[in-house]
């Protein structure tokens, strides 16, 4: 009996047939399934769906990388899967028109100000990762409470994911927003999946796990809540000398919630803390932790503040298609409002 040694470059006798049967089969998207990509036989096939990769499109936009550490195959094998997964699906170019009618699928969550949604052009966009910054009271907790809310209104089979790094998640606000969007408290709660992340690697765990969440238990999530993105990153990698091991966490993470919110088409809102420059001179000195990561993977990027008489004012400062502008609102017992 022939055995091969079990290296990153062998292919197991099963994948090797699979490659030699498919190599001039021409493919259709139909019906397809990772098994029938060249080099994934059961084994492979098993190694990649325990590591979250049960479908093409997880295997179309991971990295070679990735499948090389979630299965024990080699870098050419890897790069052949990923790029057989993505003609299978036609991940090339495509017309502007056929852009346009996909984002047809687009939902806006609402807030509950409408001063605030129409700054967002309609609500917080699914699809898209929206980050919120500012300083402690400036309303980011609130909004996020308030989005997992009307998430659950907008779609009564829907759910909300709440990874709550900071211990701020409370469902008693929950019950109060329910009660002031007219819906059942007991069944948001249900309706509401929360985790408490207690340091960065748990954190970027529960984000993984999100897809095994929503395949598992075969949940429609609209929303997934990251309350606070950075606190932990910013706790543990401390001075100038951790800042590239930190940036390249949070790089990977940050890529994980756009996977997440493009897949599913779910809306990703995180939290994120704020720092004061000391070089800043003229103008606000406040500055968003992470850096040119989140910023460029954040779609829209807001700047809380709070106002005066209690009045929060958030200021869209980056989004793809809208232009900068202010909007105000408050916080009160059943919900985010308009300013009166």
């Amino acid at each position: 009996m022939l055995k091969l040694s079990k290296t990153k470059d062998n292919i197991e006798p099963d994948d090797k047939t699979s490659i030699e049967d498919k190599k001039e089969e021409d493919f259709s998207n139909e019906g397809k399934s990772i098994t029938d990509l060249p080099g994934v036989g059961t084994a492979t096939a098993d190694k990649l769906m325990g590591a979250g990769y049960g479908d093409l499109l997880s295997i179309a936009v991971a990295s070679p990388g990735e499948l090389m550490d979630a299965t024990e195959i080699g870098e050419t094998v890897a790069r052949r899967i990923i790029t057989r997964a993505r003609e299978l699906l036609n991940m090339g170019f495509e017309s502007g028109d056929s852009l346009l009618e996909r984002r047809k699928h687009v939902i806006k969550l609402p807030s509950g100000s409408k001063s605030v949604d129409n700054l967002l052009g309609g609500g917080f966009e699914t699809g898209a990762i929206t980050e919120c910054f500012g300083e402690f009271g400036s309303g980011k907790t609130q909004i996020g409470h308030a989005l997992s809310v009307n998430a659950i209104k907008s779609n009564p089979e829907g759910y909300a994911v709440y990874i709550d790094t900071e211990n701020t998640f409370r469902p008693e606000r929950i019950i109060q927003f329910a009660e002031g969007a007219g819906l059942d408290p007991k069944e948001t709660l249900k309706h509401i999946k929360v985790a408490r992340a207690y340091n960065s690697d748990h954190q970027m765990l529960l984000a993984e796990k999100i897809e095994d969440l929503i395949r598992e238990q075969n949940l429609k999530v609209i929303l997934i809540v990251i309350d606070s993105l950075t606190a932990h990153f910013r706790a543990e990698f401390i001075g100038r000398g951790t800042l590239s091991e930190r940036q390249q966490k949070l790089n990977r993470h940050m890529h994980t919630l756009q996977r997440l919110s493009e897949k599913y088409n779910a809306c990703v809102y995180v939290t994120n803390q704020v720092m004061a420059r000391p070089d800043m001179f003229f103008g606000d000195p406040t500055q968003a932790i992470g850096g040119n990561i989140v910023a460029h993977a954040s779609t829209f990027r807001i700047y809380l503040r709070k106002g005066k008489k209690g009045i929060r004012v958030a200021r869209l400062i980056d989004s793809p298609n809208l232009p900068e502008g202010e909007a105000t609102f408050n916080v009160e017992t059943d919900g985010i409002k308009d300013v009166k």
